[in-house]
């Protein structure tokens, strides 16, 4: 990973998104230490993190809330309070107001160019002014947030377009946090040996606007996060996709939109869980 070298960089990229918002937390010419990254020794080119003091706690293990806000968009609240909204376009998941989110670009359903100035660290997962894509590496209080690139198909179907979404990872409490955004291809080796360990998986499962069932279940399967949430749904998309998973994983129809996670006590079987507003959609 690239150093993510100032704040100004957060909102100066792409759509020219308003005004610096500076990051809680200043970041020091040490990377954070991803504790979630694999060790992929027979993998050429891969870079392993230095063996430094990670700046988050490492042996905080409190309860992290996972709520499905609305399409695309998952609100995480750390044991410090911090709420973090994910693929935010201002539609869902803005009230109370998060203190960070993440955006992709690949609809406007995924971002937004008028984030409210309260909103403290302003993350997209595309830069314009880099051939590389978005590098962050972002501390605020208890949570680590980076990110890995993708690519997005072109709307004249000629193509992709290199690095211009990108899979967020918020790392919290023991937890490593894996939201894939606007996935439009399989991901490389490469790929999975930057994302490294996920224990919860965010996973767009609308069949075809992202990527089609079966790719995204090949990935899902990979990834062997402990809890899978769903998202991005349309029509009965979760069920298909619950399908093709197969009886090697539990499925567990929440009550509500709230899942409550410890890294103490994860499940010991993987479980696709499903907020209710999703399953009444389905």
């Amino acid at each position: 990973m690239r150093h993510f070298l100032s704040a100004l960089v957060l909102t100066a990229i792409a759509f020219a998104l308003p005004g610096p918002v500076p990051p809680a937390q200043a970041q020091t010419d040490d990377e954070p230490v991803s504790q979630c990254l694999a060790i992929a020794r027979s993998l050429p080119q891969v870079m392993f993190a230095s063996a430094v003091a990670s700046p988050l706690e490492t042996d905080a293990h409190g309860d992290v809330n996972i709520t499905f806000a609305g399409h695309s968009t998952y609100r995480i609240d750390t044991p410090a309070g911090v709420t973090i909204a994910t693929d935010f376009s201002g539609v869902y998941g803005h009230t109370p107001t998060p203190r960070v989110i993440t955006m992709n670009r690949a609809h406007s359903t995924h971002y937004t160019l008028d984030p409210d100035p309260a909103i403290e660290v302003v993350l997209p997962g595309w830069d314009n002014t880099d051939p590389r894509g978005a590098d962050h590496d972002v501390v605020v209080d208890d949570v680590y947030v980076r990110n890995v690139t993708t690519d997005i198909r072109r709307w004249d179907s000629s193509g992709l377009t290199a690095n211009q979404n990108s899979i967020f990872i918020f790392e919290t409490a023991g937890l490593c946090i894996g939201h894939l955004g606007h996935l439009h291809h399989r991901l490389t080796e490469d790929h999975f040996a930057q994302i490294g360990r996920l224990d919860v998986l965010m996973v767009p499962v609308d069949g075809g606007l992202t990527m089609a069932h079966d790719g995204m279940a090949e990935i899902t399967t990979r990834l062997r996060s402990s809890i899978v949430l769903p998202m991005h749904l349309r029509g009965d998309s979760v069920n298909r996709f619950i399908a093709l998973m197969g009886e090697e994983w539990a499925v567990d129809f929440l009550d509500g939109d709230t899942v409550t996670v410890n890294v103490r006590d994860l499940p010991e079987r993987p479980t696709i869980m499903v907020p209710a507003s999703l399953a009444r959609r389905g």
